[in-house]
């Protein structure tokens, strides 16, 4: 679902900003405006940020300019990267009436600054599905334009992943090596700002500094087993070997460890998270129809990092987060569909 409890939203009829409170049905949110609640479909509501930063003032007439007051047309900067492979956005603005820039849409460029030669394959995916694809190759020390990307569509949970190869196979090097990035609407508009202070042309993230080397074959299994670890030989294993799948699993922490309260706000987090993985690994190795998950209410911080997971793992067919009469808004109910 595109919209959660708490999300600060703005009412497209009106204009008026408000939060959401409950979700009455798949279609219609209970929304609050300054104390006043009352239903509204989903369609209607959208969040505020693309509101500030698209919205374009009422046409006002221009004054009349002259030649010598027309200003010198900036020169545009190169990509602001370091060493390594870099996907850089670049967002192009559009003029008001005020002649205050507003961005209208971003160029993708894929960045190498090694030197090294790659294939690579390029998925966008937005809300979980593909939107564009595109197989190529970038050159050393070169940039690649991959396509452009409305501001609105950076709505849609955009999830940028790529694939990269050498482009002369390399017996010491990895066949492949997967990447993927995702940016949340607040964190984009935190760098238009900054951009816009520091007067520079984009931002980019880094996808890997360098191309990993192949990993050692020759794993010494009795110092694994003398260890302490069990080891199955692979036309051997099955899932009696395996821990027992749940249909329920608590990640309250105190459900998870006794030493709980002397572990910080991430390492509970990531404990948290572990936890998920391995009952979520579990579920599809037993092939369960569903897996409900008990989150907890509190802020909702676990609730959206296992919403944001689920959202790309290929086996969920679908997910919710509605009122359980055992768990009240504090669980997700997570249903598989094991033939993808």
């Amino acid at each position: 679902m595109k919209f959660q409890q708490g999300d600060k939203v703005i009412l497209l009829h009106s204009g008026e900003e408000g939060e959401v409170v409950d979700f009455i049905n798949a279609e219609m949110a209970l929304i609050d405006v300054n104390g006043v609640r009352f239903p509204v479909y989903l369609d209607q509501i959208d969040f505020p940020y693309f509101e500030r930063f698209t919205k374009k003032p009422a046409p006002v007439p221009k004054p009349k300019k002259f030649a010598e007051d027309i200003r010198k047309e900036k020169t545009t900067a190169k990509y602001k990267v370091g060493e390594g492979v870099w996907l850089s956005f670049l967002p192009i603005f559009d003029k008001d009436v005020f002649d205050d820039d507003i961005v209208e849409y971003f160029r993708i460029y894929l960045v190498n600054q090694t030197n090294t030669h790659f294939n690579f394959m390029y998925w966008l995916r937005l809300l979980g599905e593909t939107d564009f694809e595109l197989k190529n190759d970038i050159a050393p020390l070169q940039d690649f334009y991959l396509h452009d990307i409305k501001l609105e569509a950076m709505n849609d949970s955009p999830r940028f992943d790529i694939e990269f190869s050498l482009h002369t196979p390399d017996k010491n090097k990895q066949p492949y090596l997967e990447t993927s990035f995702k940016i949340k609407p607040k964190q984009l508009f935190k760098q238009i700002e900054e951009i816009r202070l520091k007067q520079e042309a984009s931002f980019s993230y880094i996808l890997f500094e360098d191309y990993p080397d192949k990993l050692k074959e020759d794993t010494d299994l009795k110092k694994l087993s003398d260890a302490g670890y069990k080891i199955y030989e692979a036309g051997k294993f099955h899932r009696q070997n395996t821990e027992p799948a749940r249909t329920v699993v608590d990640l309250h922490i105190e459900k998870l460890t006794d030493n709980w309260s002397q572990l910080s706000n991430v390492a509970k987090l990531d404990l948290q998270l572990k936890t998920f993985e391995k009952y979520y690994e579990l579920a599809l190795l037993h092939r369960q129809p569903q897996l409900i998950i008990i989150h907890g209410i509190g802020s909702g911080k676990l609730r959206d990092e296992i919403h944001d997971i689920l959202r790309y793992k290929k086996n969920v067919k679908s997910f919710v987060n509605q009122f359980h009469p055992s768990f009240g808004y504090g669980a997700t109910e997570i249903y598989f569909d094991h033939d993808k």
